[in-house]
């Protein structure tokens, strides 16, 4: 007998029982299905067996760790389904592209019919694994071992990976033959996937779950065709460039042409920020440019880039921050737990933004506001603005897109543009970066360099971030006039340099740590890119320093 200690109290059990068996006697306590288990510290999965004296605690769906473990055995569900009913070459040849809200992109490249057929079939296949409960088996295997395996089985997406691998032993993951390999946690067995969808989408299929917020809801699939559109292009141009994965990137570091990459990559950029500023300057009546992304997209360094090019169509663009626009700190609405809620609406001065702004539209001159952020209040300097024929305002804030922020303006004097770092790069075929976790990256890098924030703290605010997103930014993204992907290529493995010294700050005892560790791990993959190669003029200035633009 051992002895485990949860929730404080000690309870005996048998050497050899499962944390499965465990977590069942305490599930009644909590909100959501248990999902994983942290022993002393250390996170494990529930089909691990207890060996020796321990503290455990318990993961649900509702925790992030324990919510992206749902993902990541879900997905691998489908892909079993896809080896079963359409066969092994289209199941290792398909990929897990991005996500569209609540929906997983699975591209089969149009080797499987689109239909509600072919979907169906498939849900049916993972609804017969999930009611058999078939186990996911995980087996560590050397090195040599894994790269033999996935070789034989075709993946040489998984052996290239593996061929830059550092540690002497691979996780390999199996559900009823069918072999994969994934970086994170896995559920126990196909029975606790109870909650999904599979919709044909493009040349593939749509794998729809459930929100963190409410892990056992479905919602149905809301289509987003821009962003998609957006980032299928991005995902078009990796290719044509022959980077698809990780390791491909890595190949691309070790024959010496990162330097052409990145001259390549930027110059992309460049021409996409050319093409939106002539067809704004194709617009005659438009005289407001409604700049709005997540955090840490890099949309300072592309309004300046935008302005740029505007002067090069003979425009003359005029910044205007949103930020300027905050009400009296005093004023400012509170979040549920009594801290200011500087993200929402109510925290900007709409009323006044909007009568300044039909002013400088009707020719007047107009006194602009400063916000002293060290006081918490709007001042007004004598900053007069008018604006003459050519003149047109760039301006920049989380609110742009949102109607009810400009709802004086004429439409047409409007031009929308919604900016996210869109990171369409895979770590493998079946393992997909998410776009959020560049944008930590970005922020984390550019805090500790500009605020002097520490690693720890910007995880910390990145759920109260991240709420902020959802509310105010993703749901205006559709009626933007242009989406602009600002995600570079090869940046991952510049902010590699940057990072991984501020994440092992992290102390093991901090709730921050779990995140920590799995960044480093996903860091592994990547070998560092020193920033000289990157152009003064680069998004990626934004956060690593070094940009001519003083952000």
């Amino acid at each position: 007998m051992v002895t485990v200690t949860i929730h404080g109290e000690q309870r005996q059990v048998q050497q050899g029982t499962t944390y499965e068996e465990i977590a069942a006697d305490y599930q009644r306590e909590y909100g959501g299905m248990i999902a994983l288990v942290s022993v002393d510290g250390r996170i494990r999965e529930l089909f691990k067996r207890v060996s020796r004296d321990c503290r455990v605690e318990f993961f649900t769906l509702k925790d992030d760790v324990g919510h992206k473990t749902y993902e990541r055995t879900a997905t691998m569900l489908l892909l079993k389904a896809i080896y079963d009913v359409c066969g092994a070459e289209i199941a290792r040849e398909s990929c897990v592209e991005f996500t569209i809200g609540r929906g997983i992109y699975v591209n089969t490249f149009g080797k499987v019919p689109a239909t509600p057929d072919s979907a169906e079939k498939l849900k049916d296949r993972m609804g017969e694994l999930s009611e058999k409960k078939v186990p996911f088996m995980k087996r560590s295997c050397p090195l040599d071992e894994a790269m033999a395996l996935f070789q034989e089985k075709g993946m040489k997406d998984k052996t290239n990976l593996f061929h830059y691998r550092m540690g002497s032993t691979v996780n390999v993951y199996e559900i009823d033959g069918y072999y994969d390999y994934y970086y994170g946690f896995m559920l126990p067995n196909a029975g606790y996937v109870k909650w999904y969808d599979v919709i044909p989408y493009e040349n593939g299929f749509m794998l729809v779950l459930p929100d963190k917020a409410n892990p056992t809801v479905v919602e149905p699939f809301s289509e987003r065709r821009k962003l998609f559109e957006t980032m299928e292009s991005a995902k078009k141009w990796g290719r044509t460039a022959g980077i698809r994965t990780v390791g491909d990137l890595n190949d691309q570091i070790c024959n010496g042409s990162m330097s052409d990459l990145i001259l390549v990559q930027e110059a992309e950029q460049e021409r996409k920020i050319g093409e939106i500023a002539k067809e704004i300057a194709g617009r005659s009546h438009v005289k407001f440019v409604m700049i709005a992304g997540p955090s840490s997209s890099g949309k300072t360094s592309f309004s300046h880039r935008l302005s740029i090019q505007l002067r090069t169509l003979g425009k003359v663009p005029r910044p205007i921050a949103l930020d300027n626009y905050f009400v009296d700190r005093e004023l400012t609405p509170r979040d549920e737990n009594g801290d200011y809620n500087f993200e929402c609406l109510e925290a900007i001065d709409v009323k006044r933004f909007n009568e300044d702004m039909v002013s400088l539209l009707a020719g007047e001159r107009v006194e602009m506001p400063e916000f002293n952020f060290k006081i918490g209040k709007r001042e007004y300097k004598g900053n007069y603005m008018q604006l003459s024929e050519n003149d047109i305002l760039v301006i920049e804030g989380i609110h742009g897109l949102d109607e009810k922020m400009s709802y004086a303006l004429p439409e047409e004097s409007k031009y929308k543009i919604y900016i996210s770092a869109l990171t369409t790069l895979n770590v493998d075929g079946h393992n997909r970066i998410p776009t959020t976790d560049g944008r930590l990256l970005r922020r984390m890098v550019r805090d500790a360099r500009t605020r002097g924030a520490s690693a720890r703290r910007t995880i910390q605010m990145w759920a109260s971030v991240r709420r902020g997103e959802e509310e105010n930014i993703f749901p205006f993204q559709e009626g933007a006039d242009a989406m602009f992907n600002s995600a570079l290529i090869y940046e991952l493995s510049v902010l590699k340099t940057f990072a991984e010294p501020l994440l092992f700050q992290i102390p093991k005892e901090a709730p921050e740590y779990y995140e920590a560790k799995r960044l480093l791990k996903f860091l592994s993959y990547f070998l560092g890119v020193p920033s000289e190669s990157v152009p003064n003029n680069s998004l990626c200035r934004e956060f690593v320093g070094g940009s001519c633009f003083n952000v």
